[in-house]
């Protein structure tokens, strides 16, 4: 159930979140303003601040996608914030992730640390590793294997769809301000358990191939990624390794009042997308 009508900007509203996000809020009746450096249906780039104000003008809420977490984009967002509050924004939504308690002091932890102390009232969501990583972004398979530095660590995949859903209930619900809500699915699986799932969906074997935390770090300098991003990466992938990142959070549930969509659903729905399609490259970012 959502609240009376919203004009919503979404920054970073052509990814994986973003443009479902959009999705579900056009279907619920609220006004949809998406913000990229291009392709959005208005300009808006991080490293310039003119683009700023334009992209909030008439704006009740606004959902944010920093600029990845390579580097510390914190007095960014505190510019930002300040801008929203003097054009009348009533709400901003940080989508961060449940590995930041793995990264004190980190780029994400810093943006959150902003958003909390900032002048717009604010949720943080905060969802556990993506279903879709599997099908869109740093577990796709390649040449039929997934190289992950997990051992047989389980993680509680969440499927985009509801991350989506609770993100428009945070934007334009009254409830949840000022609030921290994690995400996850119902259940944490394991590596091997995901692979046997989404080749049995795909029609195609595939496997996983656990790799030491230094292979992988070589893997990601190699293909000439940012250490930034690396450091958060390697935290993330080293929670779900030491188990620490295999609890279950129930913010869909509290969020939208039903139980999150198992990983089996997710693979029954979408999984199949890799039965034709070629292999991409597993260390795209999330």
């Amino acid at each position: 159930m959502t609240g009376p009508a919203r004009r919503v900007l979404l920054i970073g509203g052509t990814g994986k979140v973003g443009t479902r996000l959009a999705r579900v809020l056009r279907r619920d009746g609220h006004t949809v303003r998406v913000a990229s450096r291009s392709g959005g249906a208005v300009r808006f780039d991080w490293r310039d601040p003119d683009t700023y104000d334009s992209a909030l003008a008439e704006i009740d809420a606004v959902f944010i996608v920093g600029p990845g977490s390579a580097t510390d984009w914190s007095p960014l967002l505190r510019d930002l914030l300040d801008r929203a509050a003097s054009a009348g924004v009533r709400r901003a939504v940080l989508l961060s992730a449940r590995g930041v308690q793995f990264l004190p002091g980190g780029a994400v932890d810093r943006a959150e640390r902003v958003l909390r102390d900032g002048p717009v009232p604010w949720s943080i969501l905060r969802p556990s590793h993506f279903a879709q990583n599997f099908t869109e972004a740093m577990f796709v398979p390649v040449d039929g294997e997934v190289h992950a530095p997990v051992g047989g660590g389980a993680e509680p995949f969440v499927d985009v769809e509801d991350v989506a859903e609770v993100a428009a209930s945070l934007l334009t619900d009254p409830g949840f301000e000022n609030e921290v809500i994690e995400v996850s699915g119902p259940d944490a699986i394991d590596f091997e358990r995901a692979m046997a799932l989404i080749g049995d969906a795909a029609g195609r074997r595939f496997v996983f191939v656990d790799e030491s935390p230094e292979q992988h770090v070589e893997r990601l300098r190699g293909s000439g990624t940012p250490e930034g991003y690396i450091t958060w990466r390697m935290a993330m992938l080293g929670g779900i390794r030491s188990g620490e990142d295999a609890y279950v959070s129930d913010g869909v549930q509290r969020v939208l009042g039903r139980q999150a969509t198992p990983f089996e659903a997710w693979v029954r729905r979408e999984a199949g997308v890799l039965r034709e399609s070629p292999d991409a490259d597993s260390l795209s970012r999330r």
